[in-house]
């Protein structure tokens, strides 16, 4: 899958993986060691997230109903508990220093294709 930040017009991933389910978001990124250029976890649905026995710092994106970017998280580090995004439908976590790299924003508009 693909996420595109519409309102700057870039990629912020081009290769997303969807955790929709209990289990899938139960574990998330902690069997990994990193997150790579293009990566990208989409949680589903989500409105916060908790970054316990993680191993890396993650960027955030929290989307409202109609993908428009209601909370972000910048370089958000292990063994922390996000704030909740209340009216959030999803979360994406990306590689730590995406949102600054690509001028990500609250009130973005963002695909996910």
């Amino acid at each position: 899958m693909k996420i595109i930040n519409l309102s700057s017009n870039t990629v912020l991933a081009d290769r997303a993986r969807v955790a929709d389910t209990f289990y899938k978001r139960l574990v998330g990124l902690l069997n990994r060691n990193s997150l790579e250029k293009g990566e990208a976890l989409i949680l589903k649905p989500c409105s916060s997230i908790h970054t316990l026995f993680m191993r890396f710092s993650i960027d955030v994106l929290f989307l409202d109903k109609n993908n428009e970017v209601i909370g972000l998280l910048s370089v958000f580090r292990p063994f922390r508990f996000s704030p909740v995004y209340f009216g959030a439908s999803l979360a994406i976590e990306l590689p730590a220093g995406t949102l600054q790299l690509t001028q990500t924003k609250l009130g973005n508009s963002i695909k996910i294709e």
